[in-house]
């Protein structure tokens, strides 16, 4: 897949830092990897981490771009939340209309959280 765009969210960098993925296989897979402003709060403010964990998800945001939410964005999230059937956290609305803004791929655990929601949007659970 080398060559496609990454948004990744919050949960893939907890477990990055969990050493519970394969980091090298991750940066291996893509060549440009972007994350949500709402990911960088959402995985700063976890609290169950250690001091080794925080070091590698600093890391990572060393090296990965930071998208903010900008009106484009804005607009695409309040599509999701008005005209869409099924209910999505705003949270996660942001991150997936982050992917779709930026044409790239959405890398998360958790699938059912954006299923059936934006078909235009590529969902990869890894």
């Amino acid at each position: 897949m080398i060559g496609n765009k990454v948004v990744l969210d919050s949960n893939i960098l907890i477990l990055a830092s969990k050493q519970e993925l394969d980091i090298s296989k991750l940066l291996s897979s893509y060549e440009k990897f972007y994350v949500s402003i709402v990911t960088y709060i959402e995985v700063l403010g976890y609290k169950n981490m250690s001091n080794e964990e925080i070091n590698i998800i600093k890391m990572f945001f060393n090296n990965i771009e930071i998208i903010d939410v900008d009106f484009e964005i804005a607009k695409i999230v309040i599509t999701y939340k008005t005209q869409v059937i099924k209910k999505i956290k705003l949270p996660d609305a942001i991150i997936l209309a982050t992917a779709k803004h930026l044409g790239g791929v959405l890398l998360t655990r958790n699938t059912v959280d954006f299923t059936n929601i934006d078909e235009k949007v590529k969902i990869e659970n890894i």
